[in-house]
């Protein structure tokens, strides 16, 4: 009876091993990315560090470099612990047009309290620049659900599995954002949407 009691102690006792996947996630999510996003900056392939994130392959120094440069931290960053800080009350104001600005080909992105770590919501305003699916080269996907409001103008929404849909001012959709999905603008102004993407 006592070596079992000892030997449960010294399981109790032993150190949670370090979960770079994890880690690589949250620092991604923090960054307002996508897996696609995130390989277009680091040079990764997408399937690879999908791979990372979920614990299937380990990340070579080389790679490391890599996704430290892309996401401009430092490597040591990849191995910090995630917080595990339990706020009874936190918050972040976002003023109007002073949000962090993330520019890509088909969308203006203002990402919205930047300041906030560990969020399980990703809240971020769209200017929608693309105007026609061939826009696009491929679905975007990434993990979670996600909300969409038209804020101004108008889009056609277009998912894999559904129809396009055309929502205007006050419109709103919620998703699976595994599912394939993609917007248009189709107002003369390029739409504003809020978007909020759950982990």
């Amino acid at each position: 009876m006592t070596v079992v009691k000892e030997f449960e102690s010294d399981k109790a006792d032993k150190i949670e091993p370090m979960q770079l996947g994890k880690r690589l996630k949250e620092i991604r999510m923090a960054h307002g990315l996508t897996l696609e996003e995130a390989s277009k900056r680091t040079g990764l392939a997408r399937s690879t560090l999908s791979k990372i994130e979920n614990e299937q392959i380990s990340p070579t120094f080389q790679a490391m470099q890599k996704l430290a440069g892309g996401l401009e931290i430092d490597i040591p960053q990849l191995f910090a612990p995630p917080k595990q800080l339990k706020a009874t009350g936190r918050r972040d104001i976002t003023r109007k047009e002073q949000g962090k600005p993330h520019p890509t080909t088909t969308y203006e992105h203002e990402l919205l309290a930047t300041q906030l770590t560990n969020k399980k919501m990703m809240p971020f305003k769209s200017k929608v620049r693309a105007r026609a699916f061939e826009d696009y080269s491929d679905w975007i996907r990434h993990d979670g659900e996600e909300f969409l409001l038209v804020l101004d103008g108008e889009i056609t929404f277009y998912s894999e599995f559904y129809e396009p849909v055309n929502l205007s001012e006050g419109d709103s959709v919620y998703y699976d954002a595994n599912m394939g999905h993609m917007l248009t603008s189709v107002s003369e102004e390029d739409a504003l949407i809020l978007w909020v993407t759950a982990s």
